[in-house]
């Protein structure tokens, strides 16, 4: 089963990806994967409050994971797999697409304000030509009717 891979940040244009990818999933019998990056910069404090900042951080991603993933489980039918990975979050994008075969699509979520799509749209465009997967940029700013659309 071919895979969108899209990636669960705290930016605002994560909800038009994840809206995305599940409707894409829905229509072509894909699934989804979403993948949260808990950069290594969080953990560098003592080693016991690394270790409850980074459960903390796991709590909150996974609780985020379980709006999406009832969403998609209720509107879409589609039950996605949560992965978190420690690292930095380009590598660790990459390092996930190489370690996961079914991986067939990229989806990420481009951002509307001045300072342009955002960082990992910026960086992983840069090197959209080596990727081994197709990347789809969802544009943070297109309506839910808009996106319906083009699904």
């Amino acid at each position: 089963m071919r895979k969108f891979l899209v990636v669960l940040d705290d930016s605002r244009e994560c909800l038009n990806a994840m809206r995305f990818a599940a409707m894409r999933a829905a229509k072509t019998g894909g699934g989804v994967q979403i993948l949260s990056v808990i950069p290594p910069d969080e953990f560098n404090h003592w080693i016991g409050v690394g270790d409850l900042m980074r459960e903390e951080a796991r709590e909150r991603i996974e609780a985020h994971f379980e709006v999406f993933a009832k969403w998609m489980r209720d509107r879409q039918g589609i039950d996605p797999e949560l992965v978190i990975r420690e690292g930095e979050p380009v590598p660790e994008i990459l390092a996930q697409i190489r370690d996961d075969p079914q991986i067939g699509v990229l989806v990420l979520g481009a951002g509307v304000d001045k300072k342009g799509p955002g960082p990992l749209v910026a960086q992983l465009t840069r090197s959209s030509g080596t990727l081994p997967v197709p990347m789809t940029i969802v544009p943070g700013g297109l309506s839910k009717e808009g996106l319906e659309a083009v699904c």
